[in-house]
């Protein structure tokens, strides 16, 4: 049990550390990971280019990080491999200079953060994008395209080119999106992955965490019992399911789900 990134997103909102939360959910895959130095090169990263950000006056106040990040250390979105699952761990990302937006974006964020830039995250559909308002204007960074600086018309293009959708575009999708919401897609973009290759084992504490961190969300306890039940963890699928019942008594599938119950207890009577 991942307790530690349980008590991680256990505070109000804006006191997650989304790096660090980020970084539990990989020790999940990497059961011996350490945080602690990953943590620090994000540290180490804002020190080497805080007094350029002091002392220039950019009309973009991003373009220092830009430089940094891009230009330097040579981070860019994987588009060769783009459902790699490392593409969605922060250990990896960082590792390997390469990663989906939403983690380049997350690092963008903690190293921007650190710097005191006015950044936050924007969950545009099929895309994740940063944010930055200063001086009475907000300017849209596209990490995944190495600082790309987007007008409304390019985010607009970008989540209609990324979804294959040609949905009237609303300017409420540019509004930020909370640190909860961030790990919420991180975790949903891996147990998506996990789940289309049918690696459970993969996707079960990919789903644990989703419910660490949304534990009154009906469709994340559900999701978790089912994948418990085809595990053969029935004692464990039966809680989550009755959990469900709970969290959401007039669900729709409710008859569905307890004839999941009841093959569960059968299958434990079948073998004591």
């Amino acid at each position: 049990m991942n307790t530690d990134f349980a008590a991680a997103v256990s505070v109000p909102d804006d006191e997650i550390n989304l790096a660090r939360a980020a970084l539990l959910v990989a020790r999940d895959a990497y059961p011996d990971l350490d945080p602690d130095p990953y943590l620090a090169q994000l540290d180490a990263w804002a020190e080497s280019i805080r007094p350029t950000i002091g002392a220039r006056r950019d009309d973009q106040p991003f373009e220092a990080l830009n430089d940094l990040l891009f230009d330097r250390l040579g981070f860019m979105g994987n588009t060769s491999d783009y459902y790699d699952p490392r593409n969605s761990y922060l250990n990896d990302v960082i590792d390997r200079r390469t990663g989906l937006p939403i983690l380049l974006s997350a690092i963008y964020l903690e190293v921007g953060w650190r710097l005191g830039l006015p950044l936050s995250g924007v969950g545009l559909p099929g895309h994740f994008i940063v944010r930055c308002d200063a001086d009475a204007r907000a300017w849209f960074i596209d990490p995944f395209d190495r600082g790309k600086v987007l007008s409304e018309l390019d985010c607009a293009r970008l989540a209609q080119q990324s979804t294959g959708s040609d949905l009237p575009f609303s300017r409420d999708l540019l509004q930020p999106v909370t640190r909860r919401q961030i790990l919420t897609r991180m975790l949903n973009n891996l147990r998506a992955i996990y789940i289309q290759r049918e690696m459970l084992a993969k996707a079960k504490p990919v789903m644990e965490r989703l419910v660490d961190l949304n534990p009154d969300s009906p469709e994340d306890v559900r999701d978790l019992g089912l994948v418990l039940f085809r595990l053969g963890t029935y004692r464990e699928a039966i809680d989550r399911l009755e959990s469900y019942f709970a969290l959401d008594p007039r669900a729709g599938d409710l008859d569905s789900m307890r004839q999941v119950i009841f093959a569960a207890r059968s299958e434990m009577t079948r073998w004591n």
